[in-house]
């Protein structure tokens, strides 16, 4: 892989993680700007180890991402007595990991398709709240 070619997957991942981290840090959400940017080009870039290590079979290491990221979700979560907070962040650093890989295999229009879903889904979430 070129090294145009890889710092382009790193900054689409980089700066449109940034980009939705920063709006849900604006709203004082559990999970800031930060947290999506390391989590989709950390993803990103396992991706991309993995299509160079192994371009025939990348998917158990991909596989392997989009399972631990959970565990990192997870820790979003909060309970009080009575109710539980953070499945939309929960949910969200699960689907940045995903978008993350598909930048990193160079699955652009997958990625910016999830993207675009993801701030629909917030953009539908803010008006019903």
């Amino acid at each position: 892989m070129d090294i145009t070619t890889l710092i382009w997957r790193f900054f689409l991942a980089f700066i449109l993680s940034l980009l939705f981290g920063l709006e849900r840090q604006r709203k004082h959400k559990p999970i800031g700007f930060g947290t999506f940017a390391f989590v989709a080009v950390g993803a990103c870039a396992l991706a991309v180890t993995a299509v160079t290590f192994d371009p025939i079979n990348p998917l158990p290491l991909l596989s392997a991402t989009v399972t631990s990221i959970g565990f990192l979700g997870a820790g979003a979560l909060i309970k009080t007595t009575d109710k539980i907070f953070g499945f939309t962040s929960a949910a969200t650093i699960w689907l940045f990991a995903i978008f993350g890989l598909l930048i990193g295999v160079g699955e652009y229009v997958h990625g910016l398709i999830l993207y675009s879903a993801v701030w629909i889904v917030m953009f539908l979430d803010s008006i019903f709240q």
